[in-house]
């Protein structure tokens, strides 16, 4: 083919791509985007409401998504206000206050009809509600509402009095009278509100020295002091003891419905009325609605799907399909809907439920009361300590912003970075072009070019995001040039003292203690095993090293919740074999040395086959003659060791070595999935402290920025020293 036909040829091709990608650009433009996490039945229900919608609205289509629920609210902060977000989005309510603020939804008022709100249950349109605007509108709601197991618990207790009777009972005989996740706020929160508690009351969202919160704590040590509920509760855990009968109630919502072996016969009641005080168990309701991006070019269509997402024909096939609550008042004298037992007791709990407050500040809440809680059930403090605890906790992640500073000087310097960088590279350019090499430099950047620009933009533009982000402050999506502030705040550890769990200095020695312990038993355990299996008189030897491999080839994160769980209190499987042999159970997570003596345990079983095969790969290349000629001058096992293995060994471990502290320094999955940071954040490293600023509190993103450039100076300062020493062991060897 000659080139000007060639060149016509790859002219149409990408004439005619061009054409197919405007042509579905145009078309994606059209049609709405929908956001949402329904999985399974749910997921069904929605897709037959969507097909009734494009139906009655053919000149409508809608391009419906599905995102997991725990990434849902960062890709829409993060992509909303970028113009790739989606036109409407199913989510929880808790957080409109923060998009309101932020402008990400829009509020619906303009576009509803006088009455139109009526049709929903009352109680779901206030929490949609932020400064007296509407931003949502109502599809489902759900509440924790309480579960039994009918051939245990034929009758449903109608207050603490006789849920605790009940549980006694069945103490006695083996099982648990009620299960829940006990150190979580939401599960807490119906107690706390039975004991008269409220949000909002001061300026914080809970009044941790009142009255209400400390009998809410006393109350559930109660529990745990009579072994009415497990410790240590999970998920999981309650799931499976509901499923073996060990478990005769259950504190939890809709979605443990799909949790419920078919072979249980289980019933749904209203939470009973605290008998100290006679107010209703209130349950936290949460309105799962349909919002509407203020970025949505076709604002008005998406109302229109909104509304028909959550209309009376739309609300009876999601309640009959995908077993929601529904939020429309018409739909439940379906009969479908008002026959079922089971969606019936949660309607009737929603009478006694209290709205979680959309307001950012209620973010702010679940880890002090979690430190509070945990604190109570470990059994080692009083409801008045654990509530001062708590109060501590949330001073401490509710600082006020450092003040803005002065760009000008931080610019000045930047831009004399720039400068000096560019100068040195056009001085390298130069002293090239001087030396005649322009050629031989060329060549080599041709090979050297793409690796080095995927490394800049993968790596370096990253880091130096990062770096940039250390100077402010992120409030509510606003972010506050504050220079040096973070560092400072870090490093004078102001919220909390040096030696106290939080601060900069009490993580930083954790962390060497974890990587120093870490890599020498990786080390010695490594060494040892590669000495045994190097023996040539060991029989099986192929089998026993495809053994110990296996525990570096599982991913780190499922034997992370392995050991997690062989380390649980009562279920454990060491905690079983300490009692078979006579000991007292341990509760690990109790206390600082056993806590990170379950992390410990944890890494190393996931370390040691690392160290090994390298020491199993250096000790075949020594010759066997020099073990030889060291036997015939009379040297033992012991002697050849450190005369002739070790020496030799020495090349080739000390770069695993230094790769090993690398990594076990920001060996972030093990502490946060083992310990998860307990005792009351005793156990963090840096990482997973930079970690908790970051995503848990309140998303101070420059505040752990900070952190991560002082992660980076620890690290560069020990590549440094770790040069030095390699560039000295090889000088020596």
């Amino acid at each position: 083919m000659q080139s000007p036909e060639l060149v016509r040829l790859v002219v149409a091709i990408l004439a005619t791509l061009v054409f197919a990608l405007g042509s579905q650009g145009a078309a994606a433009a059209e049609a709405l985007t929908l956001w949402h996490s329904y999985r399974g039945a749910e997921e069904q229900a929605l897709n037959q409401v969507l097909e009734d919608f494009a139906n009655s609205h053919p000149e409508t289509p809608v391009i419906a998504l599905a995102i997991p629920y725990e990434v849902m609210a960062s890709k829409l902060t993060t992509t909303i206000p970028r113009g790739n977000g989606p036109d409407l989005f199913i989510f929880a309510h808790e957080r409109i206050g923060g998009w309101a603020e932020s402008g990400l939804v829009t509020a619906l008022d303009p576009y509803l009809q006088a009455g139109e709100l009526a049709e929903f249950l009352p109680q779901t349109i206030p929490p949609l509600r932020f400064k007296g605007s509407l931003y949502a509108l109502p599809l489902a709601f759900k509440s924790t509402a309480l579960f039994r197991n009918t051939q245990l618990v034929p009758e449903a207790p109608a207050s603490t009095d006789e849920l605790l009777s009940m549980a006694a009972r069945l103490s006695a005989e083996g099982r648990f009278g009620l299960a829940y996740q006990s150190d979580s706020f939401y599960f807490h929160a119906p107690w706390f509100f039975g004991f008269g508690g409220a949000l909002f009351r001061n300026d914080a969202p809970i009044e941790y020295g009142g009255r209400a919160f400390t009998r809410s704590l006393e109350f559930v040590a109660q529990l745990q002091q009579y072994k009415v509920i497990p410790s240590e509760p999970t998920g999981a855990l309650i799931s499976s003891l509901f499923n073996q009968g060990k478990a005769a109630m259950v504190v939890s919502g809709p979605w443990f419905l799909g949790e419920i072996e078919d072979q249980v016969e289980f019933a749904v009641s209203p939470l009973p009325r605290v008998s100290a005080t006679g107010l209703p168990a209130s349950p936290f309701l949460t309105d799962e609605a349909v919002f509407v991006s203020a970025f949505s070019e076709r604002q008005s269509a998406a109302v229109q799907l909104a509304r028909h997402l959550t209309g009376r024909q739309s609300a009876i096939v999601r309640g009959n399909i995908g077993r929601q609550i529904v939020a429309h008042a018409a739909a439940w004298e379906d009969p479908l809907l008002r026959d079922d037992a089971v969606l019936s007791a949660f309607r009737a709990q929603l009478a006694t439920t209290v709205a979680m407050d959309n307001r950012p500040a209620m973010r702010d809440v679940w880890e002090p009361t979690q430190l509070a809680l945990k604190k109570i059930l470990r059994g080692k403090a009083s409801a008045s300590e654990a509530a001062a605890a708590g109060a501590a906790r949330h001073r401490a992640i509710t600082r006020p912003l450092p003040e803005p500073a002065a760009p000008q000087l931080y610019l000045l310097l930047a831009t004399l970075a720039v400068l000096g960088s560019l100068g040195l590279l056009l001085r390298w350019g130069a002293e090239v072009v001087r030396r005649g090499e322009t050629a031989s430099a060329l060549r080599s950047w041709s090979w050297a070019g793409p690796a080095t620009l995927a490394t800049a933009i993968l790596v370096f533009l990253p880091f130096a995001v990062g770096l940039v982000l250390a100077f402010f402050a992120h409030r509510q999506g606003d972010w506050t040039f504050v220079g040096l502030a973070n560092f400072i705040d870090i490093l004078a550890a102001r919220s909390y003292g040096p030696t106290q769990p939080m601060s900069f200095y009490f993580a930083l020695g954790v962390t060497l203690l974890w990587t120093v312990l870490n890599v020498a038993l990786h080390l010695g355990i490594g060494l040892a095993l590669a000495l045994i299996l190097n023996r040539a008189t060991l029989r099986l030897r192929p089998i026993y090293r495809v053994l110990l491999i296996l525990p570096w080839a599982v991913p780190n994160y499922i034997t992370a919740l392995i050991w997690k769980g062989l380390f649980h209190k009562q279920f454990g499987a060491i905690n079983g074999f300490l009692e078979w042999l006579g000991l007292d159970a341990v509760s690990w997570f109790s206390s600082f040395g056993t806590a990170f003596f379950a992390n410990l345990c944890t890494n190393v079983w996931l370390g040691f086959p690392f160290m090994m095969v390298i020491c199993m790969g250096a000790l075949q290349s020594i010759p066997s003659d020099l073990y030889e000629a060291a036997e015939m001058d009379g040297a033992g096992w012991f002697d050849q060791l450190r005369h002739v293995t070790l020496p030799l060994l020495r090349p080739a471990l000390i770069p695993a070595v230094l790769l090993g502290t690398v990594w076990t320094f920001n060996s972030f999955n093990i502490v946060y999935l083992v310990s998860g940071g307990e005792p009351d954040g005793a156990t963090e490293i840096l990482i997973s402290e930079a970690y908790r600023w970051a995503f848990t509190r309140r998303e101070q993103y420059g505040y752990a920025a900070a952190y991560a450039v002082l992660i980076f100076l620890i690290l560069l300062g020990w590549s440094a020293l770790s040069a030095r020493i390699a560039r000295h062991a090889e000088a020596n060897s």
